[in-house]
């Protein structure tokens, strides 16, 4: 069973933390969105970088690198890897 002590939202990673994917929030369309990108549970995803403004973050999963706002990026809940 997972520690809950290790769940954070995907938006509160700091360059170079590694997490796997809990829970997309799917109340609108941009939870869809996400998942649609591949950023689905049981995904492993690691923040590789953050724009000069801090927004927006850059994510690199499942071989390839996707960029999300930190508005979308609180819609993931992740556990710390």
């Amino acid at each position: 069973m997972s520690n809950s002590l290790n769940l954070k939202r995907l938006s509160e990673l700091v360059t170079g933390q590694r997490a796997r994917v809990q829970r997309v929030a799917t109340e609108d369309a941009r939870g869809i969105q996400i998942l649609e990108m591949g950023v689905t549970p049981g995904t492993e995803i690691v923040l590789v970088g953050v724009a000069p403004l801090g927004d927006p973050l850059e994510f690199e999963l499942r071989g390839y690198r996707l960029s999300l706002r930190k508005v979308e990026a609180a819609l993931v809940d992740v556990e710390l890897l």
